[in-house]
């Protein structure tokens, strides 16, 4: 997206894939519908990870449609945190929205999201006030993974929350400057230091099928 063309505010939204076939079409048109909301460019990058599930042919077809639609395809599964590293690695707008694509984080908060960053901040993640969908030992499970993680990285990463966000240009230039080999973008983030500010939402039970990826 060329925004000195524009000279507008640009969005780029990245969505990892990993054999979401049922749901792209009604997330594709969602998350259009929130860039149309916005008034401004914005660009669609869906990083298929190694779908086997007709995922990328759904995606070529949504691209082959919407010229705002850009999809990169793994020649395998890499992983999720692989997959977001992709798709912000080629996002090139003064907004990056990082959002599953499984519709358990609604789309139609994203205008809000981008919203608070007006207020100064720089980052705004999803904070989970309720999990639909999901059983107590995955809460569990999570629950625990993050505490150790905080306690062995030092780095205070917040409860209940994923990689559901809007992050500023500055952000997310410095998350392409950090090369690690083992990924954890939310971590990452947090380390970064830049003002950040929770925003509470009640997670939706999965769109269609089971989740492809833990946490």
């Amino acid at each position: 997206m060329d925004r000195e063309t524009t000279g507008q505010v640009t969005f780029s939204f990245v969505v990892p894939v990993q054999n979401e076939h049922d749901g792209l079409e009604a997330l594709c048109a969602q998350l259009a519908a929130e860039g149309e909301k916005l008034g401004q460019g914005y660009e669609l990058i869906f990083v298929n990870d190694g779908s086997t599930d007709g995922s990328a042919e759904a995606l070529d077809a949504l691209a082959a449609e919407d010229p705002a639609v850009v999809v990169i395809h793994f020649s395998r599964n890499f992983g999720h945190q692989a997959a977001v590293t992709a798709g912000i690695d080629h996002a090139d707008d003064d907004v990056v929205c990082l959002i599953d694509a499984d519709l358990q984080d609604p789309p139609e908060l994203l205008a809000d999201m981008i919203g608070e960053l007006e207020n100064g901040n720089d980052i705004v993640y999803g904070q989970r006030t309720r999990r639909e969908g999901e059983s107590w030992m995955k809460r569990a499970t999570a629950k625990a993974f993050y505490r150790l993680l905080t306690a062995l990285t030092r780095v205070d990463i917040p409860p209940d929350t994923g990689d559901f966000r809007v992050m500023r240009r500055p952000v997310a230039d410095v998350l392409r400057s950090m090369r690690e080999y083992h990924r954890f973008i939310r971590g990452m983030v947090a380390w970064t230091g830049f003002r950040a500010k929770p925003f509470p939402y009640s997670r939706s039970a999965r769109y269609a099928g089971e989740t492809k990826y833990p946490f």
